[in-house]
């Protein structure tokens, strides 16, 4: 079969009227009928049943619509990531949504560029849904995405962060004030939760302006705080699957920059956890000998003011240690 045979093809499939899919291609009618009985014949097998209620797909025809339209998204696919390779200048292309790479991707921009090999990296910045689309057309080359939320078929992927997630909701939601909340008790509120809702939505933007009008909860990675508007607030979520924030990259691709690139994103999020582990234990370990402290005997001027000290501090470290139980019982 010939590409323009698929395209053909697939405009006819997606029209299910030859018309219309002739106006689409910029070509007479009779010339695509031609095309398509010609491909019928080749194959063996009749794609299209045509009555006078109008055209559709027989089984093969489905089969066909289906790989067909792999096939082209490959080539095109294929065809961007060629010309962009030949460039003067090379550069990597990175998607992301805002506030979708856990807050590493300043620190990994600043370490990839004093890596020997780097190129000129340039961000497209875009909508929930977007991100690994622009990676599958070749747009980019690579993406940060959200594990469970997203289909990584077809990619290889390098996890980074796990996070625990929050309810992005209104400041006068019913749930506001709570300390933590559960899914259920999300999911019996005034207002419908995505993901799960309003999936066609996929700009941030827009989604928290549902939020703000309280048309929605949202449930995302605790980074999100990163980027809260005034009018919004974040409440943590004791029972969401955990989030894993990785890169991904077409399967089977080679290249230098992109494998610099993920290595170096790999080598500041093991840098980042073991930060927070060793700043989780040290607040633990200071907590519990002030804490020891306060149980020996003192003057009667330190018993009365240790105790505002130390519970300062067993605050600061539960709290801590908290969230690396969580994050790390998710994992």
């Amino acid at each position: 079969m010939e590409t323009r045979e698929l395209a053909y093809f697939t405009a006819v499939a997606e029209e299910l009227h030859f018309g219309r899919a002739a106006a689409r291609l910029g070509m007479a009618q009779p010339p695509l009928s031609r095309a398509i009985q010609k491909l019928e014949r080749r194959l063996g097998v009749r794609l299209f049943e045509r009555n006078s209620r109008g055209v559709s797909l027989t089984p093969a025809g489905e089969v066909l619509a289906r790989e067909s339209a792999k096939v082209l998204d490959a080539l095109a696919a294929a065809t961007a990531r060629t010309r962009r390779a030949g460039l003067a200048e090379p550069r990597l292309v990175v998607a992301l949504k805002p506030g979708g790479d856990g807050g590493l991707l300043p620190d990994v921009l600043a370490a990839y560029r004093a890596r020997p090999g780097a190129v000129s990296v340039e961000l497209a910045l875009c909508g929930v849904a977007e991100r690994a689309r622009l990676v599958r057309d070749g747009t980019a080359d690579v993406a940060f995405l959200h594990r469970p939320y997203e289909d990584l078929t077809g990619f290889d992927s390098e996890p980074l962060l796990v996070e625990g997630n929050v309810a992005v909701m209104a400041a006068d939601h019913p749930l506001a004030g709570r300390d933590h909340v559960r899914l259920a008790e999300l999911d019996a509120g005034p207002a419908p939760r995505w993901p799960g809702s309003h999936q066609e939505v996929g700009d941030p933007a827009m989604l928290m302006q549902l939020v703000a009008l309280g048309r929605l909860v949202v449930v995302a990675p605790e980074s999100v705080r990163d980027q809260m508007r005034r009018d919004l607030t974040c409440v943590p979520v004791l029972d969401a699957e955990p989030t894993t924030v990785v890169l991904a990259w077409p399967e089977g691709a080679r290249s230098r920059p992109l494998a610099e690139f993920v290595r170096t994103a790999a080598e500041i999020a093991a840098i980042r956890t073991g930060a927070e582990a060793a700043a989780i234990r040290t607040g633990t370990e200071a907590a519990a000998r002030r804490t020891s402290a306060e149980t020996a005997p003192h003057h009667a001027a330190a018993d009365v003011a240790a105790p505002r000290t130390a519970v300062q501090v067993v605050a600061r470290a539960s709290g801590g240690v908290g969230t690396f139980r969580d994050r790390s019982h998710r994992e």
